[in-house]
């Protein structure tokens, strides 16, 4: 006779690096059953060819989940020279050959010219929808339609390999920046095209690859283990100043009505009574401290 899973209150915030193979609701769904976590959600998408950081968040942290959204990212990216495919990664379907003749230098003179502000248009095999359909499932049936260029910002491009027809990068970038379409519009300026063969991402906002834990070192754990490697909820607020509040004005605070703001404080600002992470509030227009979002963590 099955026995029946029984879920629990997790609260915080834990770095997977995903393997490969594996889309990144399945690697959630798998840490959630290891945690027996009753509520858990990702912050943001890896395609099951990639690998690397992918902050996961539990119970209250999910409030904050989507903090990360809008945080810049940090990958390593493996390009082919010299092939090109339709979807600009190794999954599609080659629609082009070129001899590479291509120099360090060339990739010098190249790689500048993708940093800054810059327009990609946003591939067809994609998750990106149009009347409610993802593009991956029009590009599948041979359908391509008209994509609006988007403003992404590329903040770094290094070179970090070069051996013949393979170019190792690492790219720091904003939200929205498709690294496979990165990789074929490099491709293309050196003259000979180029897919994505490989990608791992390294950072999420400040969060750093160095401090997360695999999926086979986290079913390896006990669950006094497991749980040592959940970081705090405010794990992804470090960026923001802090405000300590006590007493009525703390009281006040959970029960969502602003508070008395100190002068230098600005923008979203995490706030703590008794050491422990209460909410997140924005200054109003009145000079108080408004919540936005508040905690209820498990004693």
């Amino acid at each position: 006779m099955q026995v029946k899973k029984t879920w629990k209150q997790v609260d915080g915030v834990l770095l997977l690096d995903k393997p490969i193979g594996l889309t990144s609701n399945d690697a959630l769904q798998k840490v959630r059953r290891l945690f027996s976590a009753a509520k858990g959600g990702h912050t943001g998408t890896l395609d099951p060819l990639a690998t690397g950081l992918l902050p996961l968040c539990f119970g209250e942290a999910t409030k904050f989940s989507a903090d990360l959204l809008d945080a810049d990212k940090t990958y390593e990216a493996i390009v082919k020279l010299g092939v090109t495919t339709d979807s600009g990664d190794a999954e599609g379907v080659v629609i082009a050959s070129a001899p590479v003749n291509v120099s360090e230098n060339d990739i010098s003179r190249v790689l500048p010219q993708f940093t800054g502000d810059i327009q990609q248009i946003p591939p067809m095999h994609s998750a990106l929808k149009r009347n409610g359909r993802p593009l991956y499932e029009l590009a599948r049936q041979g359908i391509e339609v008209e994509r609006e260029p988007r403003a992404v910002t590329i903040y770094a491009v290094d070179c970090l390999d070069f051996s013949g027809d393979s170019l190792t990068l690492r790219v720091a970038c904003s939200k929205g920046t498709y690294i496979r379409v990165l990789a074929a519009d490099i491709g293309q300026a050196l003259g000979c095209g180029a897919h994505l063969t490989g990608l791992r991402r390294t950072m999420v906002g400040d969060l750093d690859l160095a401090n997360a834990v695999t999926l086979a070192e986290l079913e390896a754990l006990d669950e006094a283990e497991r749980a040592g490697r959940l970081q705090l909820v405010d794990a992804l607020l470090l960026s923001l100043p802090v405000m300590t509040v006590e007493g009525e004005a703390a009281e006040r605070f959970r029960h969502g009505n602003p508070v008395d703001l100190p002068d230098g404080l600005a923008g979203k600002i995490r706030v703590y009574a008794d050491d422990r992470l209460i909410g997140v509030g924005e200054p109003g227009g009145d000079g108080r401290l408004w919540p936005k979002r508040l905690v209820q963590l498990a004693a």
